[in-house]
């Protein structure tokens, strides 16, 4: 019985397939919005080389590939290709021409609710407001893409290279985003995966809402305002990503909990390397923090965090912390590397002889009271330094770091790979 109706299903497959239809469509032929029309699940709609209007829909699992050399070009109103089916593939096209619609979030190309599994690889979309808007859609695919938003708005009224809404399993993979507001936007989704992207001019490189147990790995954030806002995010694996002249933060915390970030490179940010607020049981380990106004500074009662085995390199303040516990940076005897303690290791085990502790009493006075850096060159601020240098019992809390290591840990962040 079970091989009677295994061959019935093979059957069927059969003639599903020699039933697909292969479309050869030309810019000259028949208009591509009637094409799609007639077209009926599993065919193959090849693009010649050419532009052709837009918008158009897609309500049939098929494949729409334009070979690298088609361009759907839209009227300024809406979206420019919507996707409505499930197992839809999309390639190879240049898409141009949305709307600026932001409350509709206008876009290149949208997978909608019913669009699950979509494919959104190789394409080239430039100056939509919005580059691909994965909205509802579950397991979508987001492969390849090169996206470069608009730049005659305000950035905030600009729009996302890449909107992922409620699209559980979808993952956005290799895409290279520039220009725009946020590079990739999550909200109120989980279990994705965003991996490999380049992202650069933009406001946040990646953009966290509400989107618990993801990862964000291997990705490289280039001069944007802030790296990777992680916010009202529980279990997020941040692994593995470059963030480098990022004006305010490299990586940010907000409200944020339970969470790996683990092996990344933050340098030569304007600001912060790491913002933590109001964020608790999140893992640090083997991070560069290097050549920031402030390595790591968390408040709002952010001390719940473990920091351990990681480097902090030429930030001007290594850590900013205004609290009244002691909190120390050190598990199991292993604590970070810091490249303004003068540390000495007698015994060549690879850990300071002598605790660091990164701030001192002034430090706690010109936080909570900004007006005393005009007292920075008298002598009473001098010997109180030397007081607490000497004496570091005098210190009301903070962070120590009982075990700090002799060398830096160095992340390996992989090379960008143009598609």
């Amino acid at each position: 019985m079970m091989l009677r109706l295994l061959a019935c299903l093979l059957l069927l497959l059969n003639v599903a397939t020699a039933m697909a239809r292969d479309w050869q469509v030309t810019p000259e032929g028949e208009a591509l919005s009637v094409i799609l029309e007639k077209a009926e699940a599993g065919d193959y709609v090849r693009l010649a080389p050419g532009t052709y209007a837009g918008p158009i829909q897609i309500d049939v699992p098929l494949v729409l590939d334009g070979q690298g050399k088609a361009h759907i070009k839209g009227n300024e109103i809406g979206s420019v290709i919507v996707v409505n089916a499930t197992d839809v593939t999309v390639r190879g096209i240049k898409v141009t021409g949305s709307g600026s619609d932001g409350q509709n979030r206008d876009s290149g190309i949208v997978t909608a609710q019913s669009a699950d599994r979509a494919l959104i690889e190789n394409n080239v979309l430039l100056g939509n407001l919005v580059g691909i808007d994965v909205h509802g859609t579950k397991d979508a695919m987001v492969r390849a893409n090169k996206i470069e938003g608009r730049l005659d708005h305000r950035m905030n009224e600009r729009g996302n290279g890449v909107y992922v809404w409620n699209a559980p399993g979808s993952k956005v993979v290799g895409n290279d985003i520039r220009y725009g507001r946020d590079g990739i936007f999550v909200n109120t989704s989980k279990q994705n995966e965003f991996i490999g992207n380049r992202m650069r001019d933009l406001r946040f490189a990646i953009h966290y809402m509400h989107a618990n147990k993801s990862v964000v790995r291997n990705n490289i954030s280039l001069g944007n305002h802030l790296g990777y806002a992680i916010m009202y995010s529980d279990d997020v694996v941040i692994e593995g990503n470059l963030s480098r002249n990022d004006r305010d933060h490299g990586i940010m915390l907000n409200y944020t909990n339970k969470s790996t970030i683990l092996a990344n490179i933050i340098e030569q940010g304007g600001e912060k390397c790491v913002f933590i607020y109001n964020a608790h049981k999140n893992s640090f380990r083997g991070n560069l923090f290097s050549q920031c106004q402030i390595g790591v500074h968390f408040t709002a009662g952010s001390e719940r965090n473990s920091i351990v085995e990681n480097a902090f390199v030429g930030n001007r303040t290594q850590v900013k912390y205004v609290g009244s516990k002691w909190l120390d940076w050190s598990v199991d005897g292993k604590g970070n590397y810091w490249s303004d303690h003068a540390a000495y290791d007698l015994d060549g085990n690879g850990i300071a002889d002598a605790a660091y502790r990164p701030n001192d009493i002034m430090d706690h006075v010109l936080w909570t009271q900004p007006m005393a850096k005009s007292l920075l060159g008298s002598p009473a601020v001098q010997l109180i330094r030397w007081s607490q240098s000497a004496f570091p019992a005098l210190l009301p809390g903070g962070v120590v770091d009982r075990h700090p290591l002799m060398q830096p840990v160095q992340p390996e962040i992989p090379e960008w790979e143009e598609f």
